[in-house]
């Protein structure tokens, strides 16, 4: 699944991302605290920065948790990212392009989600050294419980 994501961020923003500039192994930092509103707590790993704004784009400041780096190394920071929330018990369940989506069973039962989401303002060139963020954000409710369909009731023939 990592080198899915960094494939999708490379081609997301049409740069050829460093593999080799992969995540390095160090000891995982203490999570920072999430931005007021934000149930999501997540390290500052190496070679990212914290970023509460997210950029101040896509309204998603007080939303979510967000971090930024070059996009040269953004592809190598969300591969680190995902093997962090992995670490801890999040399960990678789908996505799409530039997007994680991680799903954890709750005790009680049902489940807990969270997104990973790269982006970049795509206002501006897309060069390796313009920033890149990587935001992750709670999915609101019980992500494994979905509604029923709704489906008409059967048809019962009435009697002559």
């Amino acid at each position: 699944m990592t080198m899915r994501m960094a494939a999708m961020v490379a081609l997301g923003l049409g740069l050829a991302l460093p593999m080799a500039a992969a995540a390095q192994t160090a000891p995982a930092p203490a999570p920072a605290p999430a931005p007021r509103g934000v149930p999501v707590e997540a390290p500052i790993l190496e070679g990212a920065t914290l970023d509460p704004t997210c950029g101040g784009l896509y309204g998603l400041e007080g939303r979510a948790f967000c971090v930024t780096a070059s996009l040269a190394n953004i592809g190598a920071l969300a591969d680190a990212y995902i093997s962090h929330f992995e670490s801890l018990g999040w399960i990678a369940a789908g996505g799409d392009d530039n997007r994680v989506v991680f799903v954890k069973r709750k005790d009680g039962g049902g489940c807990d989600g969270i997104q990973l989401e790269a982006f970049y303002n795509t206002n501006r060139p897309a060069v390796a050294e313009a920033p890149g963020y990587i935001g992750v954000a709670t999915i609101p409710g019980d992500i494994c419980t979905a509604a029923p369909p709704s489906t008409p009731a059967p048809v019962t023939p009435s009697a002559p």
